[in-house]
């Protein structure tokens, strides 16, 4: 049977439980508990926030891992707008645009995550869609609208989710429907023409049938131009929907879930902002660093992704829950680049992303007096192909310097996780986790005079492909878990726990086959010396945690506090660099698996009540805060000329300290509550590559937010002010730089006191900024 049909077959079967399990069902009589992930709250009655880190309900305070989590509520009143909001909350946490798109999101936790976008690289940390895993960064940078909460999961996580991930997850749940009719709809409008509209609406059919609908209309003027094209730089343009369908039995016993995504983003290419001038055509540096001159206009920056899923949830007993999980989902991502943000056609990139996945994931939940637990299968086949040019019409007029790349991901899992009680205080989880990857490439590399056929052109080859390379890898490998917690307490636990997170490794699909070392210089490149040279091997990490999770004063005070360290071997870096191609100056990747590095780190979330009731019944004065600090060190790091170089890198997006402290007061107002809350965050020193650079790092900034919101009308309505980055910063949130420089980053001057560019004519060091100061208003009505 060829994958392909036994991913569909593994589909198919999920379809077929549904009807087994509806069969189970039916024949219990005894009405059970619903399923974890059934309520519609991520709140208990006690107000206490409910997780489902462990893939089962549990209050925040009794689950003894990192995480983070952000109710619908805490969202709307911080004015989340996407996925990149959530940095400030979460302790040691990266999660920004990555450089040149609107839509593709880089993500690192505790220094663990993945620099560039192109396939052949696993993402370090895992995004789940409602139990989705989502297995590319294109279109991940998902916008907020009818979310019930995110979680935020530091460490590595594999017992208990379908994708192992090496760093962490993210995990966004939508609302469930309700019960009754409801409709709702929720605005933004402010700065740069801000004009956010979200319409949700969602009926009952019948006793055992609820179908929803959601659409979402996101825009935004540029907070630059785009001076040589005369249209705006970092603008939004965005149609967003999803609908749901639900099905549960009478006696609540077996649930079905399908929900269906699609996003549409239009906005236009983001160019960076050069950072000296232009050393051919003298291109000037531009006083806003929003604006840009650059001059790649083909193809039209254009993004669509969607999908499909079907959870099915059945209680066959009083003690087993079985689940499904069946999903396909799909992106294309049209992306041109110019990477020297000048007229010039020097080192334009013209590139697409396609990618798709069908996923297929069973468990069974365990739920006991002593005993919790889960069991599961996880299959991934995944499909992730790219093709861009690099133009360097400076070195010869229209030459272009091709490179395609087509993975192909096969990974299968079983994994378990158990947690035993020996007494109502203490408790032992043990869990494991054997995955089997295998990686099949495709990289194609050749010199052509004009665009490929894929972008419209009809080139002319200049000389023979570099690289026309096909390979197939295989990786396995066991990951265990153990965590031991006790509460000495109600309101206090402490636990200790070991893990150890893998990722696969696989092949550059921007690598060069020329550039592979001779093995046997009398028989030339043989096809094993490409292959040794375009591979690179999969990555390890080995985590301890300890930690601490309280509440006093009658939980008006809580506190969650880590300490962890962490083992993490063979760290694949990915880049890129100026080579020769047949004596031509072109563009080649380069992957590194660097040996060794050493990384520990503290995280701290707190929440305290400060006062209650000072201005009549249901007022209170509150603190929340998130502060982390890392030290990541790489202690052995051999680069390219096998030299060790570990005392001159440096980990990428990993600032040392991330500090974030909110200051709210609720107050009652006429038959409403006014709530008003002012943040200031800081975040430390950023390096954007793993040598240091003059021109992209980012030093330690401060942020300052403000949000007021006036909600009545028994919570149904509600008008809000919200302000980001009032202090107007500016700061570097990623970047390309080609300049010559020595190995520890300093740049290489010329006689005359200019750069040397190792790709192109006009030097590259260009950088993207993170958004500027937004002032805007919100309403929302529920019906």
């Amino acid at each position: 049977m060829s994958r392909l049909n036994c991913a569909r077959s593994i589909l198919f079967a999920g379809a077929a439980l549904a009807a087994l399990a509806t069969n189970s069902a039916f024949a219990q009589e005894a009405a059970a508990p619903a399923a974890p992930e059934a309520q519609d709250s991520a709140l208990d009655n006690t107000g206490e926030i409910v997780v489902t880190a462990r893939r089962r309900e549990e209050k925040l305070l009794d689950v003894p891992t990192a995480v983070t989590a952000l109710t619908s509520a805490q969202l709307d009143q911080a004015g989340a707008v996407d996925l990149t909001d959530l940095q400030i909350a979460s302790p040691n946490t990266t999660l920004k645009d990555a450089r040149g798109t609107n839509s593709t999101l880089a993500a690192f936790i505790r220094g663990v995550g993945q620099q560039d976008p192109v396939p052949g690289f696993e993402a370090g940390i895992g995004i789940y869609l409602d139990d989705v895993y989502l297995n590319r960064p294109q279109a991940s940078v998902l916008d907020i609208y009818d979310v019930e909460r995110i979680e935020v999961l530091r460490g590595p996580q594999g017992t208990l989710y379908g994708r192992n991930t090496i760093g962490g997850a993210v995990k966004y749940v939508t609302k469930k429907l309700d019960d009754r009719p409801t409709a709702s709809i929720r605005g933004n409008y402010g700065s740069y023409n801000q004009a956010d509209v979200i319409v949700s609406a969602s009926t009952p059919i019948g006793s055992m049938f609820k179908i929803g609908f959601s659409g979402a209309r996101l825009t935004r003027d540029g907070f630059g131009e785009n001076r040589n094209l005369h249209i705006e730089n970092y603008n939004k343009n965005v149609w967003a929907a999803r609908g749901t369908l639900e099905f549960e039995t009478p006696d609540n016993r077996m649930s079905i879930r399908i929900t269906g995504d699609y996003t549409h983003d239009k906005s236009n290419a983001r160019n960076g902002h050069r950072l000296f001038a232009g050393l051919l055509t003298g291109s000037p540096v531009l006083s806003n660093v929003y604006d840009t001159n650059a001059g790649l206009a083909n193809p039209k920056n254009d993004v669509e992704a969607g999908g499909i899923s079907m959870t099915i949830n059945a209680d066959v007993s009083d003690h087993i829950t079985l689940r499904s999980i069946s999903a396909y989902r799909e992106d294309t991502s049209w992306t041109p680049i110019d990477f020297d943000s000048t007229p010039s056609v020097d080192v334009d990139v013209p590139a697409y992303y396609k990618n798709n996945q069908t996923s297929q994931e069973f468990q069974a939940l365990i739920h006991g007096e002593k005993l919790n637990g889960i069991v599961g299968f996880y299959y991934l086949g995944a499909k992730a192909t790219t093709g861009f040019g690099v133009l360097l019409s400076t070195t010869l007029p229209g030459f272009n310097a091709y490179t395609a790349g087509d993975v192909r991901t096969e990974t299968s899992s079983i994994y378990g996780d158990f947690t035993f009680d020996f007494t109502p205080q203490l408790s032992l989880t043990l869990g494991g986790r054997y995955t089997w990857d295998q990686r099949k490439s495709y990289v194609f590399k050749a010199s052509y005079l004009g665009l490929t056929p894929d972008f419209g052109g009809t080139p002319v080859p200049v000389g023979a492909p570099s690289t026309d390379f096909r390979g197939t890898a295989n990786f396995k490998r066991f990951t265990p878990r153990a965590t031991l917690s006790f509460k000495p307490s109600a309101d206090h636990m402490v636990y200790a726990s070991y893990s150890e997170g893998f990722k696969g490794g696989g092949f550059d699909p921007r690598g060069s086959g020329t550039s592979a070392p001779i093995s046997n210089p009398s028989a030339g490149r043989t096809y094993l010396d490409i292959y040794n040279y375009l591979s690179f091997d999969p990555e390890t990490v080995k985590s301890y945690e300890v930690g601490w999770k309280g509440a006093a004063f009658d939980r008006r005070l809580n506190w969650s506090l880590a300490g962890f360290y962490s083992d993490y071997s063979n760290v694949q870096i990915p880049g890129s660099v100026g080579c020769l191609i047949n004596n031509v100056q072109s563009f080649c990747g380069i992957t590194t698996n660097a040996a060794k590095a050493d990384i520990k780190g503290i995280e701290l979330e707190t929440n305290a009540v400060l006062a209650r009731g000072f201005a009549g019944p249901g007022s209170s004065f509150f603190f929340n805060g998130a502060l982390g600090y890392i030290d990541a060190k790489y202690k052995r790091f051999i680069g390219p000329t096998g030299v060790d170089v570990s005392a001159v890198r440096v980990f990428q997006n990993t600032p040392d300290w991330t500090l974030a402290g909110t200051l709210g007061a609720t107050l009652p107002v006429a038959s409403g509550d006014l709530s008003a809350t002012t943040t200031v965050s800081y975040r430390g020193l950023t390096h954007q590559f793993e040598t240091a650079s003059p021109f992209l790092d980012q030093p330690g900034y401060t942020l300052l937010d403000a949000h007021l919101v006036y909600t009545f009308g028994d919570g149904r309505y509600s008008i809000g002010v919200h302000g980001k980055n009032l202090t107007n910063v500016h700061y570097k949130t990623a970047g390309y730089q080609y300049i010559s420089s020595r190995i520890d980053g300093t740049p290489i001057l010329t006689p005359a006191g200019g750069y040397t560019p190792t790709l192109g004519k006009e030097g590259v060091a260009t950088a993207f900024y993170g958004n500027p100061r937004q002032i805007f208003g919100s309403f929302s009505l529920k019906f």
